[in-house]
C-alpha cells in the first residue's frame, strides 16, 4: 500500500478549491491537452502532402500515424506513476517542453525516419503531460468545482479531433512562409512556450508523492511488446511477409502475456496488467471493444484521407471538412446517451455498433458510386454522419459500464489500461487497415477503398458482438475486491 506525504505548499495546504490562481493553472493544463488532442488527427489530412514532400513510402506513413499513438501507449502507465512520485507540475512542464522539441523537429524533417522518430516522441512527451492534467484538477479543486472543470475540459476534448483534420487540412494549404505541412507541427511551438511560461507560474507545485517502486523494467518489456507486435504489421506487406515478421509479432504477444503473469505471481505491488482485470469477462471485453473501435476508426480515417485527395482530387481543407461530419453525428448522440443506457443499458451500445456499421457500409456503397460517376461528397455525409452518432453511443458510455464492474482498488489501473489500449488500437488500425488499403492500390483507388470499407465495416459488426459481453446495465455498487 502506497503512502502520501502531506508536503502540499501553503496555498493547497487547508483546501484545495481555495487556490486562488486555480482556473489560471487549468486553462493552461488544458491548453497543453489540446496540443496532444489535436496532434493525434491533425496529421491526417496532411498525409498525402506529407507523402509528397519527403517522398515517403506506403509503410512510412502508416508510421507517421502510428508513432505518435504507440509512443502514447507506451509512455503513458509509468507517466501516471512518475507524476504520482516526482510532481504533477514537473512531469507537466517536462512533457511540454519534450513536446515542443519533438514538434520542430517534425518541423524541419528532411525525412521520412526523422519526421516519424519526431512523432514517436510526440507521443511519448503527450503521455507524460496528459496523466497529470486530471490528476492536477482532483487535488486543485474540491468537489463543488471539480464536475465544472472537467465539464470544460470534456468539451474541449470533444472538439479537438474535428478541430485537428480541419485544421490539418488548413494549415497544409495555406502553406504560411512556404512551409506547406510542416506548419501542422511548427504551430505547437508558441503555444507550448506560452504553456511553459504561464504554467511555471500559475499551476502550483503539488507534491503529492508515492513511495511505492516504479516498475521500470515491467515498463521497457511492455513498450518493447506494443512495438513488436505493429513492426512487423507495417513492414510485412513491403517486405513479404518474412517469417522474422511474424515471430516478432509472437514474441510481443508473449511478452505481454507473460509481464502479466509474472507480476501476478510475484505479487508486484503496482502492476502494469493486473491480472484480477484480465480474469473479468467485462472488463476483458471492453478492452477488446475499445482496441478494435479505435483501431477501425483510425484506419478507416487513413485511407479515406488519401482516397479524397489523391483518388478524389479534393484540396487537403476540402477533405477535412468531409471528414468533420462524423463529429456532427457524435454531437447529435453525446446528449442523449447517458438517458438511453440508464433506460436499456448495454443495449444501447449493441445499437449504437449496428449504426456504426450502417453508416460505414454507407460510406463504403457512396464511395464506389462517387468514384464511378463522379458525384462529390454529398452522397458520403449521411453515412458519415450515421456513423459519428452510433460512435456516440459507444465510446461514450464505454469506459463508466465497464469500470462500474471494476472493484475500486483497479480502477485507476484500468483507466490507464483502457487509456493504452485506445492509443494502442489506433497504431494496430493505422497497420492492419492501412494494409489493405495499400496492398490494393495497384487495382486502382476505387478497389483500395473499397476494401478497407470492407474491413472498417467488419471490424464495427465486431465491436457490436463483443458488447454482449458487458453488463447489462453499469453496476452501481460492488464490494471491493470482489
Amino acid at each position: 500500500m502506497s503512502t502520501r506525504t502531506a508536503g502540499a505548499p501553503p496555498a493547497l495546504a487547508t483546501t484545495t478549491g481555495a487556490y486562488p490562481k486555480r482556473w489560471a493553472a487549468a486553462i493552461i493544463m488544458i491548453i497543453a491537452a489540446l496540443m496532444d488532442m489535436i496532434d493525434g488527427s491533425i496529421v491526417n489530412t496532411a498525409l498525402p502532402s506529407i507523402g509528397r514532400g519527403l517522398h515517403a513510402d506506403s509503410a512510412q506513413l502508416q508510421w507517421t500515424v502510428s508513432a505518435y499513438m504507440l509512443g502514447f501507449a507506451a509512455a503513458l502507465i509509468i507517466a501516471g506513476h512518475l507524476g504520482d512520485r516526482y510532481g504533477r507540475k514537473n512531469l507537466f512542464l517536462g512533457g511540454t517542453a519534450l513536446f515542443a522539441l519533438a514538434s520542430l523537429a517534425g518541423a524541419v524533417a528532411d525525412s521520412p525516419g526523422t519526421l516519424i522518430g519526431a512523432r514517436a516522441v510526440q507521443g511519448v512527451s503527450a503521455a507524460v503531460l496528459m496523466p497529470q492534467v486530471l490528476a492536477s484538477f482532483r487535488t486543485m479543486f474540491d468537489e463543488k468545482e471539480r464536475g465544472k472543470v472537467f465539464a470544460v475540459y470534456g468539451a474541449m476534448a470533444g472538439l479537438a479531433v474535428s478541430a485537428g483534420i480541419v485544421l490539418g487540412g488548413v494549415l497544409t494549404d495555406w502553406n504560411l512562409f512556404g512551409w506547406g505541412w510542416r506548419t501542422i507541427f511548427a504551430v505547437n511551438i508558441p503555444v507550448a512556450l506560452l504553456v511553459l511560461a504561464l504554467g511555471a507560474k500559475w499551476i502550483p507545485a503539488m507534491q503529492e508523492r508515492a513511495r511505492g517502486r516504479i516498475d521500470l523494467l515491467g515498463s521497457l518489456v511492455l513498450a518493447g511488446a506494443l512495438v513488436a507486435i505493429v513492426l512487423p504489421l507495417v513492414q510485412g506487406r513491403d517486405n513479404g511477409w518474412p517469417l522474422w515478421g511474424w515471430l516478432l509479432l509472437a514474441a510481443g504477444v508473449v511478452a505481454l502475456l507473460g509481464l502479466t503473469v509474472f507480476e501476478s505471481r510475484r505479487g508486484v505491488e503496482h502492476p502494469l496488467l493486473p491480472a484480477a482485470l484480465f480474469r473479468k469477462a467485462a472488463f476483458s471485453g471492453g478492452l477488446l471493444i475499445q482496441l478494435v473501435f479505435y483501431g477501425s476508426m483510425t484506419g478507416f480515417a487513413l485511407a479515406f484521407t488519401i482516397w479524397l485527395q489523391a483518388g478524389q482530387q479534393y484540396s487537403a481543407t476540402q477533405a477535412g471538412v468531409v471528414m468533420v461530419a462524423s463529429s456532427a453525428g457524435a454531437i447529435i448522440s453525446a446528449p442523449m446517451v447517458d438517458g438511453l443506457v440508464a433506460k436499456y443499458g448495454r443495449k444501447t451500445l449493441i445499437v449504437g455498433g449496428l449504426i456504426i456499421a450502417c453508416g460505414y457500409f454507407w460510406v463504403h456503397y457512396a464511395t464506389q458510386h462517387s468514384a464511378a460517376h463522379h458525384t462529390g461528397a454529398w452522397p458520403l455525409v449521411p453515412g458519415l454522419v450515421l456513423s459519428g452518432t452510433g460512435m456516440g453511443l459507444i465510446i461514450i458510455p464505454l469506459v463508466n459500464i465497464v469500470l462500474s464492474a471494476v472493484p475500486e482498488h483497479l480502477a485507476g489501473g484500468a483507466s490507464g489500461i483502457f487509456s493504452t489500449a485506445q492509443q494502442f488500437g489506433g497504431a494496430l488500425g493505422a497497420a492492419v487497415i492501412g494494409n489493405v488499403f495499400f496492398s490494393h492500390l495497384s487495382r486502382g483507388m476505387t478497389a483500395a477503398i473499397d476494401q478497407a470499407g470492407l474491413w472498417t465495416v467488419g471490424a464495427f459488426l465486431l465491436c457490436t458482438a463483443l458488447c454482449f459481453t458487458l453488463p447489462r446495465r453499469p453496476i452501481a455498487s460492488h464490494a471491493d475486491g470482489h
